[in-house]
């Protein structure tokens, strides 16, 4: 028996992440090697992996895969995997054929640098930063695009008998209970009927919300805080980050844990173990 233990955090530029103090374990490199995670999942890395020393696209016994938006210091996502754990196949589009090269139907949501696929033995992880609706709603549309796209995708994989574990920033609470201020946030971007519809809808495919599974509906357990209204001191929260989980792994999930005391971002660290 052994056991995959996966951490995924929005770092809100993995640079800036790099100069900052997180408490008691230092920086994010040595807090990677104090909670010894098999795999790190960050979104918004805003970062290119060529403007990185090595060490840090390398650090002691694990390697990376990014994914740069076009745009410079915009999105990006990257994916840390332990020595221990091969990866046989990695991709960064969301073509339903990545190998078909004439598809070019998901150009523009491949340059924003919001997804990495990891193929390993037991699951397919995809590392996934999902778009926010914009203020005024000026980016619903193509959020809403997105997630379909997404689903889409997910529905091709599990349709060829694949095991499936989504991680990221889904930039939706989904139930009330999953934020603080639900009845004000009714007509806002990340509570929207259609954006909770989704959620709902992409569970029913096939997939578990992990932590709601282990915890039950457990209240005030957030994911992000808003940072100019000092919204983490008073815990006025969202749980907009999930790893979701294919129904296929239920029996293989032994915890799912959000680290909310873990700082240096507006969100917070989220993890889900599994055995096998």
């Amino acid at each position: 028996m052994f056991e995959y233990t996966l951490y995924s955090w929005n770092v809100a530029g993995f640079r800036a992440l790099l100069k900052k103090d997180l408490g008691a374990t230092g920086g994010i490199i040595e807090w990677m090697a104090k909670v010894k995670g098999s795999i790190y999942a960050y979104q918004e890395v805003k970062v290119e992996e060529i403007q990185l020393k090595s060490e840090i696209r390398r650090p002691q016994d694990y390697r990376s895969y990014w994914h740069s938006a076009e745009k410079k210091g915009y999105s990006g996502v990257a994916t840390y995997v332990h020595n221990d754990f091969k990866v046989h196949k990695r991709s960064t589009s969301l073509a339903l054929d990545p190998d078909d090269f004439m598809d070019t139907s998901t150009a523009h949501f491949d340059r924003e640098g919001r997804f990495i696929r990891t193929d390993f033995d037991e699951f397919i992880l995809l590392n996934v930063y999902f778009p926010n609706g914009g203020r005024g709603l000026t980016r619903l549309g193509y959020k809403m695009a997105f997630y379909d796209r997404f689903l889409d995708y997910c529905s091709e994989l599990k349709a060829d008998n694949q095991k499936v574990i989504v991680c990221g920033d889904v930039n939706t609470a989904h139930h009330d209970i999953d934020l603080k201020n639900f009845m004000q946030n009714r007509k806002r971007t990340g509570f929207l009927p259609e954006e909770r519809a989704w959620v709902t809808k992409f569970i029913e495919s096939g997939f578990i919300d992990s932590f709601r599974l282990m915890h039950g509906d457990i209240p005030d357990k957030y994911t992000y805080w808003d940072n100019i209204s000092r919204a983490r001191e008073r815990n006025v929260g969202w749980r907009i980050d999930y790893f979701l989980v294919d129904e296929a792994l239920r029996d293989n999930i032994t915890q799912a844990d959000i680290h909310s005391d873990v700082m240096g971002s507006d969100h917070c660290p989220i993890s889900l173990t599994l055995k096998f």
